[in-house]
């Protein structure tokens, strides 16, 4: 919730608002603080890679939040644009930090049939983050012109007791630190079937899913005339959705298989990015939720793949190399998808592009190995 909701994704719900007030209302520096934002989130993949060797899974999670906090503390009280810049790279690098051992430490609570729903938790505190700064951010519209400041203000006061707690009752379990991973993690994702479709399909869900979630609210805002108060509602019905959405996807992947899980998911998402550009309000609700189920769904997949493939102590490293990848897509999704909406003067062909990438995805799942496919009850229980 603190690493990913507050400190990546209430950017695209305060984004209209911080891009009037700092940014002198330019779509394009809007997308330049996002890839910022995403850009930090890269070089955490490469942070953590290297602190893989060096420290446990719960340690990284200790570091990533102290990273996140620190950027949502100078977010909450900036009024300059720099140093609002460094505020989300800040955000990013603890995202980042915190994002990739945290699959690993749900899948060893869980047995191996239950990877999927095991890493599909992850998106719960994500979605019930979203759904908080939608909601409030609804409720503060109305007041002062840095509501978006307030907002990031309460999120500070929740990450901080968030960051107390995992200080004080977050304890390893006995993990040692990786030393078999390699530069970035690479030389140990090399060493996975099928890691090469795996890491096309991360990059196109992380340049596809950013251009979404960036710009959703923007979209219907500026292109379809809704009030800020019906756009933040959808918003939020995407984060609703993220709650369940891993549960949902994992779980199905556990019984259909990662592959074919993966192509419906990323189709799903494909379809849902362009039924935003009707800016018909029940369509887009519609479209909010399998955005959201797929959200947290598409990870949860891919995670679970790499739980399947990867050892224990090998997780980390090649998490973060595919990660890696996965950053690198999104750190340029933003500042293509700010800039096109200038040259266009509307926010279609991005969310177009979205779908695009997308459907590439979609394609790259087909190339998975299908050895997790569909497993009886009987081989499970064996």
């Amino acid at each position: 919730m603190v690493a990913q909701a507050f400190g990546r994704f209430t950017w695209g719900v305060v984004l209209p608002e911080a891009r009037d007030d700092l940014l002198e209302g330019s779509n394009t520096a809007a997308g330049l603080f996002g890839t910022l934002n995403v850009s930090g989130y890269l070089v955490g993949t490469v942070v953590v890679a290297w602190l893989a060797s060096r420290s446990t899974l719960v340690g990284l999670v200790k570091i990533g939040l102290t990273c996140s906090t620190s950027g949502l503390a100078l977010a909450s009280f900036t009024t300059e644009p720099v140093v609002l810049a460094v505020a989300l790279v800040l955000m990013g690098l603890g995202g980042a930090i915190i994002w990739v051992p945290v699959p690993g430490i749900t899948a060893r609570e869980f047995p191996p049939q239950r990877r999927g729903f095991a890493t599909g938790l992850a998106g719960v505190g994500i979605g019930l983050g979203i759904v908080f700064a939608g909601r409030v951010a609804s409720m503060l519209r109305g007041g002062d012109a840095a509501v978006w400041q307030t907002l990031y203000r309460i999120e500070l006061a929740i990450a901080v007791c968030v960051l107390a707690a995992a200080l004080v009752g977050l304890r390893s379990q006995g993990e040692r630190p990786s030393t078999a991973g390699g530069f970035g993690g690479f030389g140990a994702l090399r060493r996975i079937e099928g890691w090469k479709p795996l890491t096309f399909a991360y990059s196109a869900y992380g340049f596809s899913y950013i251009l979404v979630i960036s710009f959703v609210v923007a979209r219907l805002e500026d292109d379809a005339d809704w009030s800020p108060d019906r756009a933040a509602l959808v918003f939020s019905v995407i984060g609703v959705a993220i709650v369940f959405g891993g549960l949902t996807v994992g779980s199905l992947s556990d019984r259909v298989g990662r592959r074919r899980m993966m192509m419906i998911a990323f189709v799903s998402w494909a379809v849902a990015s362009l039924v935003f550009l009707t800016g018909s309000f029940p369509l887009a609700l519609i479209a909010a939720v399998f955005v959201g189920i797929m959200f947290s769904g598409i990870p949860a997949a891919i995670i679970a793949h790499v739980v399947a493939y990867a050892d224990e102590q090998s997780f980390g490293p090649v998490f973060s190399a595919t990660t890696l990848a996965f950053g690198l897509a999104q750190a340029v999704s933003p500042q293509i998808g700010g800039a096109i909406a200038d040259w266009r003067g509307s926010f279609t062909m991005v969310f177009m592009v979205a779908a695009g990438v997308a459907l590439l995805g979609a394609i790259s799942s087909w190339f998975l190995p299908a050895d997790d496919e569909p497993r009886s009850d009987a081989s499970v229980d064996a």
